[in-house]
């Protein structure tokens, strides 16, 4: 095959560029696996909002540096699972003011045990969540980017039992981990999730966090792992108007990571974040329900960098 001027200046940009992406990605020492670059968009919009405005909540594929395809920002049940009913959600047009509003005895009681206690649960997450009790996917987040919303789900289970949460902070930078925010193109958004249930259980440090998508990454070498801890706390969450070419860390799921019984031992803690930190002070959907989550005791909780890490799993059990 001839190959013209123009393609062997095509090829050997392409060589360059695989070389330097080769050599960055030598620098990073961990379990993941490295993809560069934005994603393919597979799905422009999972999401129409009604009566507010929303950003743009798509959906993704992009391939990391072996070869192995990654959906981003997560895979997710939002088009399948039933959605928790909303205690605020502007795109439906749900703003109470407060609780006293809430027709809670509406709200439909998902049953995993027949002959259990029925447990209410009040969730407020940045930006999307999918519960699980005992491996019984119970709702999923009924919006998931924006606006922000809080959420209430009923089931009802016998102790001991298990609450595992998938927890994603969505991305309009497809692979990037980022969004177009604070006059950057490409700003890291921020995470956190903070539940209160009616038998007591709330987020605290007692939880389990672990990070499975990581972005943006400027250089990998920042990234370390440590006792099962995936850190990322030495890399820099400064938006930027040229992130184009950022890196993800991608860590394959357990498939039985939500049942009863998953060994998640090797998990670090959560860690624990401000009402401050996550910015939720001129958030109603959390305001006006505050009773129901730092006033009944419960933290926001995340993996150790809400900025960086999208997509975290929580694991808690309820003696």
């Amino acid at each position: 095959m001839t190959i013209t001027a123009k393609r062997w200046i095509t090829l050997s940009s392409a060589i360059l560029t695989f070389s330097a992406c080769a050599s960055d990605t030598n620098n990073y020492s961990g379990s993941g696996s490295i993809s560069q670059g934005a994603a393919k968009t597979i799905e422009a919009n999972i999401f129409e909002c009604e009566n507010s405005r929303s950003r743009v909540a798509g959906i993704g594929e992009i391939t990391d540096s072996e070869g192995k395809v990654w959906t981003v920002p997560a895979e997710n049940n939002f088009a399948s699972a039933p959605k928790a009913v909303d205690l605020y959600e502007e795109c439906a047009g749900i703003t109470p003011k407060s609780i006293a509003e809430v027709d809670q005895g509406s709200v439909p009681v998902v049953v995993v045990d027949p002959d259990g206690q029925e447990i209410t649960g009040y969730i407020f997450a940045d930006n999307y969540f999918e519960l699980y009790i005992n491996g019984a996917l119970i709702a999923v987040d009924s919006v998931p980017f924006t606006p922000f919303n809080s959420s209430i789900v009923k089931f009802k289970v016998s102790k001991p039992y298990t609450i595992a949460v998938k927890v994603i902070d969505w991305e309009e930078n497809l692979g990037l981990g980022s969004e177009d925010n604070r006059g950057k193109a490409f700003h890291p958004g921020d995470g956190g999730f903070i539940a209160s249930f009616s038998d007591g259980t709330v987020t605290n440090a007692d939880w389990q966090a672990q990070t499975f998508y990581t972005s943006p990454i400027y250089e990998p070498s920042c990234l370390k792992e440590v006792n099962d801890q995936r850190l990322s706390d030495g890399c820099t969450t400064e938006g930027t108007n040229n992130g184009q070419d950022a890196y993800a860390v991608h860590w394959q799921i357990p498939s039985d990571w939500m049942a009863q019984g998953f060994d998640s031992t090797s998990w670090p803690k959560a860690s624990l974040y401000t009402e401050d930190e996550i910015g939720v002070n001129n958030k109603k959907a959390y305001m006006n329900f505050i009773d129901k989550f730092s006033g009944a005791g419960a933290s926001f909780i995340w993996s150790t960098n809400v900025v960086l890490d999208n997509e975290v799993l929580l694991i808690y059990e309820v003696k």
